[in-house]
């Protein structure tokens, strides 16, 4: 069972936080594959990391022909696919409310979500409450002041 970790975004937008915890996950030595709703969304978080200041996230898409044709030697992988995990990454990040069909070959899991939108805050306890019936271990961070806190 994949260990999921909800991230209750009230500060900053996916776009800010996103590209710190990624930096740590590439300083952990692992990978990485970023689920999003559309491709539209995709080329946001796409330019949103190449421009996240003072850090460099190697990554690339299906969208980008170049880095497609070397897709397993990706260190993170953003993709609008359910199963598109091209170099065997072991931490999957979720934003805006997508679903997973299921967490095979991930240890961790990331669901970043706006607190600030009515609708991803119900859509994220929906999910909590189905992820907890289904035997995962589940953990809670909320932003303050800048920084990540564990919550009950």
């Amino acid at each position: 069972m994949a260990a999921i970790g909800f991230y209750h975004l009230t500060r900053d937008s996916a776009e800010t936080a996103l590209p710190l915890l990624l930096d740590r996950t590439l300083a952990s030595g692992e990978r990485a594959v970023v689920r999003l709703r559309d491709a539209e969304r995709l080329k946001v978080i796409d330019m949103a990391l190449w421009q996240a200041p003072e850090l460099f996230l190697p990554h690339g898409s299906a969208a980008d022909a170049e880095a497609a044709r070397h897709a397993e030697i990706q260190p993170i992988w953003l993709t609008v696919g359910a199963d598109d995990n091209p170099a065997g990454a072991r931490f999957l990040f979720l934003l805006d409310g997508v679903e997973a069909s299921g967490f095979d070959g991930f240890e961790r899991v990331f669901d970043l979500f706006d607190g600030n939108d009515d609708v991803q805050l119900a859509s994220a306890r929906a999910r909590w409450t189905e992820r907890r019936a289904a035997g995962h271990a589940l953990s809670y961070f909320r932003q303050e002041g800048g920084r990540w806190l564990r919550g009950g």
